[in-house]
């Protein structure tokens, strides 16, 4: 027994000794390897970077600038005290503005004052000479709205006069005296256009651009519409054009009037696909289906009969009802 154990170590040495044991070669790689990773790791100490060599120093620097930046944070508010003296010598651009002068109030008759004493109640030059040249020739103002009309005279400066306009009597109440022509460019009506109605059946473009809203694209946009179709039977169809807001349309429907017995109308017996394809209503499987029906079962007595066609649904007939004949 105890020579089996020793047996058995002697066995396990040799074992051991024959695993951990290197050839020359293997012995020589080993070696070269550990110089490698020594190699590799000392080189950096003896190559380094200047930055890294003055880390330290750097370090100092921004120490020292952090410093000086809360430094000149406290001293931010010594700069604000001293805004006055740097506006004083770097004074801001300013923005022209309109004098607003206020002048001295009292009663006043416009048609009798003075232009100094336009002057003392504070309004402007251009004003002033507006309503001199005014009564000049031959305007009058017969209450002191009036004034609110003369060109220059702003909201603020009538709202400002306006108690204190005092008109004589002989200006306020005369009303057989007429205000001169030249007064209407100092009183300028205001007119709104008056829209004449027009049939679309029967309309160029000149005329449709006359119309709120209509522009030349519009204006022929929707005169080749109506080439297209034949005539329109309804106003309702000019909603139907391309890029035309409804806005529009409603603001122009109360001008538009038509006359359909202007409608140019398709013979539903004689005409074949391509010519009834061609209608804007009309697309290639309904004229197929007009002719196919028209060679199986004659021709058509009324329009009526294309009811009989599955597919021409009753508003698809609406539609097109009014551009066919028998």
């Amino acid at each position: 027994m105890l020579n089996l154990g020793i047996h058995f170590f002697i066995m396990l040495k040799n074992k051991l000794k024959e695993y951990f044991s290197f050839t020359k070669k293997e012995r020589i790689g080993v070696i070269t390897l550990i110089v490698l990773i020594i190699v590799i790791f000392v080189l950096p100490y003896f190559f380094s970077s200047p930055k890294n060599k003055n880390n330290k120093q750097q370090f100092e620097q921004f120490k020292n600038e952090m410093a000086q930046l809360k430094t000149e944070k406290k001293d931010s508010n010594a700069f604000v005290k001293k805004d006055d003296d740097y506006k004083n010598n770097y004074p801001e651009p300013t923005r022209k503005k309109e004098e607003d002068l206020k002048g001295e109030l009292f009663y006043f008759d416009p048609n009798t004052l003075a232009a100094a004493d336009w002057k003392r109640l504070g309004l402007r030059e251009k004003a002033i000479h507006t309503i001199q040249n005014y009564l000049s020739k031959g305007g009058k103002f017969r209450k002191p709205e009036d004034l609110e009309k003369i060109y220059g005279v702003r909201e603020n400066e009538y709202l400002r006069l306006k108690p204190y306009v005092k008109i004589e009597n002989q200006y306020s109440h005369n009303k057989e005296e007429k205000p001169e022509a030249d007064s209407k460019k100092y009183f300028p009506e205001r007119t709104s256009k008056v829209f004449t109605a027009i049939d679309i059946n029967d309309v160029d473009t000149s005329k449709l651009i006359s119309l709120p809203g209509i522009g030349s694209k519009l204006a022929n946009r929707i005169v080749s519409f109506r080439e297209k179709l034949g005539g329109f039977y309804a106003v309702e169809q000019i909603g139907e054009i391309y890029n035309l807001p409804d806005s529009t349309f409603q603001k122009i429907k109360p001008y538009l009037k038509i006359d359909n017995s202007k409608i140019k109308k398709i013979n539903i017996n004689t005409a074949d696909a391509n010519t009834l394809k061609l209608h804007p209503y009309i697309k290639w499987n309904l004229a197929n289906a007009i002719v196919q029906y028209r060679a199986q079962h004659g021709n058509y007595k009324s329009v009526d009969d294309l009811k009989q066609i599955a597919i021409i649904t009753p508003e698809i007939f609406q539609k097109i009802s009014y551009y066919l004949e028998n």
